[in-house]
């Protein structure tokens, strides 16, 4: 399943409650950490661009490409697996490539406050790089707006993060959040 939203959604506290609660085997995939520069646990190393940065699109699709890889490949070794990361529409191609050519399914699950309440939680967090208001502001919008997805999303804003977890289970549970892989 990916979790996703704009920064300060709630996905790595939601993504910690499923996966700490789902009693089966699980996997917390952080995306974040596929990024990071500087910490110990960050991939990219040299030639880091600021993924929220539009200089940083073929950075963020290799990126993506990885996290689909290893997502997928800790499913097809039955571990129930929550992508939490900043996943747009615009990133979901390699993971529905993935999904189709392991015939494993996919959910998608947007989690979307309102904006201002997206800010508020996104700069009160302090083990986190991103808290620049202009880009958490940019990054709801990018979100506002998911299309013929647009059914995927669940607004946050008033919810408890046990309650929003709650909800994404029984998303889950019923279907309405599976994603089409096919070609």
């Amino acid at each position: 399943m990916i979790l996703t939203g704009p920064p300060g959604a709630g996905k790595s506290t939601i993504a910690e409650i499923l996966t700490r609660d789902a009693g089966r085997p699980s996997v917390h995939l952080h995306a974040d950490d596929f990024f990071r520069r500087y910490i110990r646990a960050g991939f990219v190393r040299a030639g880091f661009v600021a993924p929220w940065t539009p200089e940083a699109h073929s950075q963020n699709a290799t990126v993506m490409s990885a996290v689909a890889a290893a997502a997928f490949a800790y499913a097809a070794g039955s571990y129930w697996v929550v992508v939490d990361g900043i996943v747009g529409p615009w990133f979901l191609d390699p993971f529905r490539a993935v999904a189709r050519a392991r015939e494993l399914p996919l959910d998608y699950v947007v989690l979307r406050p309102q904006r201002e309440t997206a800010e508020m939680r996104a700069t009160d967090r302090r083990t986190h790089d991103l808290t620049d208001l202009t880009v958490v502001a940019t990054m709801h919008r990018q979100f506002a707006d998911l299309g013929s997805l647009e059914h995927l999303a669940l607004d946050s804003t008033h919810l408890t993060p046990d309650a929003t977890a709650a909800q994404v289970r029984a998303l889950v549970a019923s279907g309405a959040v599976r994603l089409d892989t096919a070609a």
